[in-house]
């Protein structure tokens, strides 16, 4: 009885609380923006009434609710899930999956490499792979965490010049993703990169630096990055809608330089 009742699925108004308050929205502000009744919202979060496919769909539009958890909310409320989640290599997502392979060939000879919603590598471009050179068997996987290849002790960590910065940077980004998403796997991982060595500064905002930069010590050269991250518009595949492309561009002629001449070109 004890593990019935415990394993039992949480009703739809509890997965809905729960979101709204992970926004930070009271439920005023949700029914505002969703064109609801405070009152109907109410009802709706403690099961006196029950919301149809469409207003389910409607709230999680508004409360950014990821594709994988829209899915989720439709089942806890009674419906199939509609949005489809494929492997990378299905061939309904080939177009994607070639734009993706295109955007990295093209990123060459900068770094440039494709995760998913756990920082787990899909594809990496030539230049990534030559930083990635030499690392532990252990740590490059498969499957590779990027995020614990920068900054394990025996990976990348070593060679990047400004470590406490730029695991700053990386580990406020993943309490944000993870505070977003409620992901237990990235707290899981947060808790992991911050057991590492290295320390945490913040970025001074008086330097004049227009964003956190990656600073790799590479062959008796320090190679200067700046990042980027490129999604896909409007998915409508889990998979699709939670893979991301990783950029790192030069942040000075010298690195353009020694990345053209690591390549060949």
């Amino acid at each position: 009885m004890t593990l019935a009742m415990t394993s039992a699925p949480r009703p739809i108004g509890h997965h809905l609380r729960d979101w709204r308050q992970r926004r930070r929205l009271s439920q005023l502000d949700l029914a505002l923006d969703a064109e609801i009744s405070a009152r109907h919202l109410s009802f709706l979060e403690t099961g006196r009434a029950a919301p149809s496919r469409e207003m389910v769909l409607r709230l999680a539009e508004q409360l950014e609710v990821p594709l994988r958890d829209r899915n989720q909310l439709l089942l806890a409320a009674g419906f199939a899930p509609v949005f489809a989640e494929r492997a990378l290599d299905d061939p309904a997502l080939a177009p994607a999956r070639e734009a993706v392979e295109r955007l990295l060939a093209a990123h060459d000879p900068w770094p440039a490499l494709a995760v998913d919603r756990h920082w787990t590598l899909q594809a990496a471009n030539p230049a990534a792979q030559r930083l990635m050179a030499g690392l532990p068997a252990a740590l490059l996987g498969p499957p590779t965490n990027v995020l614990r290849v920068s900054l394990h002790p025996d990976g990348l960590a070593p060679r990047i010049v400004n470590l406490a910065e730029w695991r700053g940077h990386l580990l406020s980004r993943l309490r944000r993703q993870a505070s977003a998403a409620g992901d237990p796997v990235l707290l899981a991982l947060i808790a992991e990169l911050e057991a590492y060595p290295g320390g945490e500064a913040e970025i001074d905002p008086t330097a004049g630096a227009l964003a956190a930069p990656l600073r790799l010590a590479v062959d008796g050269t320090v190679l200067s990055f700046l990042s980027a991250t490129l999604m896909f518009g409007a998915p409508q595949d889990v998979t699709l809608s939670e893979l991301a492309v990783e950029i790192f561009l030069p942040a000075d002629p010298a690195t353009a330089d020694a990345l053209r001449a690591r390549a060949g070109v």
